[in-house]
């Protein structure tokens, strides 16, 4: 196959010039909470003066190891009250610290000040003490603990953004006569985006996601396009359970987790994208370059990239 190059927001093959007719993915960054709001304030400016489609962030209290870390959704609040344009969500958020009811209230008001701009977007959360694992105490929760917890949490997320009054008495979670007053702007509510490889992940993207995420990452395969493949065809069968279309969902590649060279240079990124747009990849999201560490990145080369998807 010949390269494959951008062209009026499609991808075609660079040798023969013929449209596939495969869409370029939206472009997303992930930025980092790291920052007083004076210097991350500007960043999320900066993001949405360059083109990107979205700005996502982490939602931890830390993330391997690093500190200071701030807050996830009061940040995203105060980047929606200084952007006009860009989407703004959770990179993701999970169980770990956050209690369904409450988060529900976090993400309505933030959908509220930003217009309409808000996405969420949700995982089971790591096991790891430096990411937020046991960070409230008690025992380490099993794997089929977590993806009970998971199932349930996001099931009661949902409701009580759908509203008008949740009450729900669970495994883990309960909620008593909560309301979620005006609702969110998007209706019925906000976007979910799940982030999940195994199979009861995928049944929860199938059951309540607009969105599946992933970071091409995980034990079946080391070929980060073939996990990717295998991913989607199960995502696929796990819609089709639900009765749902997988192509109505919108699917996001989490970069930065397989050692491929997004960020080498314009065309790196342009060859790599379309490879995976093919396959049936929508979104694409980088880490805002950050020095010395694992995400440093050209920051010229970062800026040509958005500059080149905003044409």
């Amino acid at each position: 196959m010949g390269r494959r190059v951008r062209h009026s927001g499609r991808w075609r093959d660079g040798d023969s010039g013929e449209s596939d007719e495969v869409k370029a993915p939206r472009l997303g960054t992930v930025m980092w909470p790291i920052q007083s709001w004076r210097e991350t304030g500007g960043l999320f400016r900066r993001a949405e003066e360059l083109g990107f489609d979205t700005a996502w962030i982490y939602d931890h209290t830390a993330w391997r190891g690093h500190t200071p870390w701030y807050d996830g959704y009061t940040t995203l609040a105060a980047a929606a009250a200084v952007t006009s344009r860009i989407r703004l969500g959770t990179l993701v958020t999970s169980p770990n610290f956050r209690h369904p009811v409450p988060t529900a209230h976090a993400i309505k008001t933030i959908d509220d000040i930003s217009g309409g701009r808000y996405t969420a977007g949700i995982g089971a959360g790591g096991t790891s003490r430096t990411s937020d694992g046991g960070l409230l105490g008690g025992p380490d929760w099993t794997p089929r603990e977590r993806a009970d917890r998971f199932a349930e949490w996001v099931d009661l997320l949902d409701r009580s953004l759908r509203g008008p009054e949740t009450t729900h008495e669970g495994g883990y979670y309960s909620a008593q006569e909560f309301r979620v007053g005006p609702g969110c702007v998007q209706r019925p509510r906000v976007p979910f985006y799940i982030a999940g490889g195994g199979p009861r992940g995928m049944r929860v993207a199938a059951r309540h996601g607009e969105g599946w995420i992933t970071t091409a990452n995980g034990p079946q395969s080391d070929d980060p396009y073939e996990l990717v493949r295998i991913h989607l065809g199960m995502l696929a069968e796990a819609c089709a359970a639900e009765g749902r279309d997988p192509s109505t969902q919108r699917r996001v590649l989490l970069t930065g987790f397989t050692g491929e060279p997004w960020l080498e240079s314009p065309e790196a990124y342009t060859d790599l994208a379309g490879r995976y747009a093919e396959l049936g990849i929508t979104d694409i999201a980088l880490h805002w370059p950050r020095p010395d560490s694992d995400w440093d990145a050209d920051m010229k080369v970062f800026e040509a990239i958005a500059a080149d998807h905003a044409l």
